[in-house]
């Protein structure tokens, strides 16, 4: 070997390069601050403030790192996930084509309904399954204004549910890895995901029936009480957020603290965030009762979470106050943190 080849510094593999990077904190910070930015260019074009291209920046840059953060949260490729949500973001809006806005916009409000969804940590207590739902409908509504900034041209019931089943397909295929598959359900899981998946079914074959076949008496009926509710409450909360959504991902997360097959639970929550992902879509429901119904929605459905989660303790666990305490400090299934990818 010669003198200058034993001096010549060793080169560091890219993959090593990479793997630093991703090991430090430099991700994280700049993903908050990314965060921070669009979220505040967002903000600053709903009310509005400054020039008129801070909507469609903002709107990327919530897609992107979105998207990276959620590949980061689930194993995946941020970096290369990022890039790519940016890329067809740039084409959208590049293009001005009214169908790749509406794809751009569609995508990121399911990207935002599931990583809602996947943020969330294990919650041993109710209060805690509270705050996890608060968060998951944060992120949500910070994808709502992301998929409004796309200025998408939409009809109305297509777009929540093709977002909605965007949603709910992204979160079933990586609960199938986080739930270890469908032998992890168990026979207790298997029943709640096939109450939870009636639910859904029901809800929504229920809404397309009463809106195309519903019989003229019934129909004013219901539509009285949503009038009713939008005049002396400002907002009527929306049926499958309430009813499926937030107890669905209540009672989920509360599961996981205890057993892995709260993950498959956890997979409905996005009945919650993927309609809060959506609620600025419609031109004719303004931004404060959009924001309302979601919170109506949030309360009406932590009750009912915090049926079923009593109502599985009282199941399964010990009776009494104090054997229910301490089941609830027992409760420390081990999970990655927030900022951890799972897998």
């Amino acid at each position: 070997m010669s003198r200058a080849a034993s001096r010549a510094p060793a080169r560091v593999p890219l993959e090593q390069r990479i793997g630093e990077v991703g090991a430090s904190r430099v991700p994280l910070v700049a993903w908050w601050v990314l965060g921070v930015v669009g979220t505040a260019a967002l903000v600053a074009a709903m009310v509005p403030v400054g020039p008129p291209w801070f909507g469609t920046v903002g709107s990327l840059v919530i897609a992107t790192t979105f998207s990276a953060a959620l590949a980061a949260r689930t194993g995946g490729r941020p970096f290369v996930f990022g890039a790519l949500a940016l890329t067809v973001g740039l084409v959208a809006v590049l293009s001005d084509q009214d169908i790749l806005l509406t794809g751009a916009a569609v995508s990121t409000s399911a990207v935002a309904a599931v990583l809602g969804v996947m943020f969330t940590v294990p919650a041993s207590g109710f209060l805690a399954s509270a705050r996890e739902c608060v968060i998951a409908l944060v992120v949500a509504g910070v994808g709502a204004m992301a998929t409004v900034g796309f200025e998408p041209a939409i009809q109305k019931e297509r777009f929540e549910y093709v977002g909605l089943g965007l949603a709910l397909l992204g979160a079933i295929v990586l609960v199938y890895r986080l739930g270890a598959g469908l032998h992890g359900l168990g026979r207790r899981g298997m029943v709640v995901v096939a109450i939870g998946g009636a639910i859904l079914a029901a809800t929504l074959l229920y809404a397309e029936l009463l809106r195309h076949y519903g019989s003229t008496g019934l129909v004013d009926e219901l539509l009285s009480w949503v009038r009713w509710s939008r005049d002396h409450l400002g907002a009527f909360p929306r049926p499958i957020e309430t009813v499926l959504g937030v107890p669905a991902l209540a009672y989920g997360v509360h599961m996981r603290a205890r057993r892995r097959q709260g993950w498959w639970v956890c997979a409905f929550g996005v009945a919650a965030t993927s309609p809060t992902a959506t609620a600025l879509a419609n031109p004719a429901v303004s931004v404060s009762e959009a924001a309302l119904s979601v919170v109506y929605g949030l309360v009406v459905g932590l009750l009912l979470g915090w049926v079923l989660i009593r109502l599985d303790l009282a199941l399964t666990g010990n009776r009494g106050r104090r054997s229910r305490g301490a089941e609830q400090a027992a409760a420390v299934r081990p999970e990655p943190g927030r900022f951890a990818p799972l897998l």
